[in-house]
């Protein structure tokens, strides 16, 4: 059979829907993936349901695919991921396009974690999940009613299931879980990333390694002293703070506070002073005055985050905010989003060309034959989120997607920047 597999959502959806095809393609020996929906026999779409536009999406992909049951050759659609997992008997009625359901419970805990992933044309990134659920339970977040508590995958795992993907030509492996800082607590009784660290830069073919979803709480210097010594874990981490008003920090059950987020922003950038710091934040939750307001904004002009991300609040059914008051208008949500992200974009444009004389060494992931350019990204570049370097090829234009060169930034162009090969 030929499978068509579509993944919504977050970067742990992604590693769920590779292993979810990799575990088919060995129960079905002779089946094949098609990126091209009507070519297949069946779909599956791995949902999202986070936030209001993640579930609005993951609808409108179920009955884009529905579509393709009455003009092509697609048999069964078979729906998986957070979306089935809180609406599962909502879809069994109001969406018939959709053959099978499966929720979170039904298979995250069964994948093979040890099991090679399947074959995809940027296979030198791929993502590493090191645990499962979480338990902070933030007011505003359904995470912990649908993935659970919880819970590290087994570190000699990780390191095999790091070793396949090594063979399979990883070169970046970027470590992800609804919270990364935490690993271990829960199975070893302490905070072992740093060991895990050092654990899987000792793979060949493991040139960098990158930590997303770093709770500031659990940043201690053990971990600062692993990511400043360890010369495979890229100097980058994303450090989720949605908010820097103590009010509003309090009430979405947030550890820390603006106080203490501003010390340990300091002590990152002291102890490895070319850190990139990445930042989402959320605006208009319950009870967001404009002094609240105010608050985040000198925050993010005081903290010059080189990356930062902005969503409106999404109230969420079955989360404690979602029956807090006053709920803020959309309109003034959307409002504040913008604000910040006009002030967000003039601290970016000139971190941007601070980096100009800088030399650093990038992994390419595309070429421009028109311009001869390669698209790379630096260490300081997320994939899909981030900037890119664009970098002239001059005659040396034989290298291929995944390939790290050399080069020296000479020019910015708003949040991206422009190198030549040293």
């Amino acid at each position: 059979m030929k499978i068509h597999m579509i993944s919504l959502g977050c970067d742990k959806n992604r590693v769920d829907s590779e292993k979810m095809l990799s575990n088919l393609l060995e129960k079905y020996p002779g089946s094949e993936i098609t990126d091209d929906p009507a070519e297949a026999d069946i779909a599956i779409i791995n949902t999202c349901s986070f936030i209001g536009d993640a579930k609005e999406e993951s609808i409108n992909t179920i009955i884009e695919m529905g579509e393709y049951k009455q003009s092509a050759n697609l048999k069964k659609i078979i729906v998986a991921g957070c979306l089935v997992e809180r609406y599962k008997d909502q879809i069994r009625k109001e969406l018939p396009e959709v053959d099978e359901v499966m929720g979170i419970s039904d298979y995250v805990d069964k994948l093979d974690v040890q099991l090679a992933r399947v074959d995809n044309a940027d296979n030198y990134t791929s993502y590493l999940k090191i645990a499962e659920g979480c338990d902070k339970y933030c007011t505003y977040c359904i995470i912990p009613s649908l993935r659970g508590h919880y819970r590290s995958v087994p570190m000699e795992h990780l390191v095999e299931e790091a070793k396949m993907l090594a063979e399979r030509g990883t070169k970046e492996l970027i470590l992800v879980a609804q919270e990364t800082t935490l690993y271990g607590k829960d199975i070893y009784h302490k905070k072992a990333l740093p060991e895990l660290l050092k654990k899987l830069s000792e793979i060949e073919g493991i040139e960098w390694i990158r930590i997303l979803y770093c709770y500031p709480e659990e940043i201690d210097d053990e971990l600062i002293a692993a990511i400043r010594d360890n010369k495979k874990v890229v100097h980058y981490l994303d450090i989720p703070i949605q908010h820097a008003s103590d009010h509003i920090l309090e009430n979405m059950h947030r550890k820390t506070r603006q106080a203490e987020l501003k010390e340990k922003i300091a002590a990152l950038r002291k102890a490895i002073p070319d850190i990139v710091l990445r930042t989402t934040l959320i605006t208009g939750f319950p009870g967001e005055t404009e002094e609240d307001f105010t608050i985040l904004k000198d925050f993010v002009k005081e903290m010059r985050f080189d990356r930062l991300g902005v969503f409106p609040y999404s109230q969420e059914e079955g989360t404690a905010a979602a029956e807090m008051k006053p709920q803020i208008p959309q309109k003034i949500k959307l409002q504040r989003q913008d604000e910040i992200m006009k002030l967000q974009q003039g601290i970016a444009f000139e971190k941007a060309r601070e980096q100009i004389g800088r030399e650093l060494r990038v992994i390419i992931v595309g070429y421009d034959p028109e311009n001869n350019m390669y698209l790379t990204r630096s260490y300081m570049d997320n994939p899909d989120i981030d900037s890119l370097v664009f970098v002239d090829a001059g005659d040396y234009n034989n290298k291929v997607s995944g390939d790290m060169i050399d080069c020296r930034i000479i020019d910015a162009d708003g949040y991206d920047l422009i190198g030549e090969r040293i």
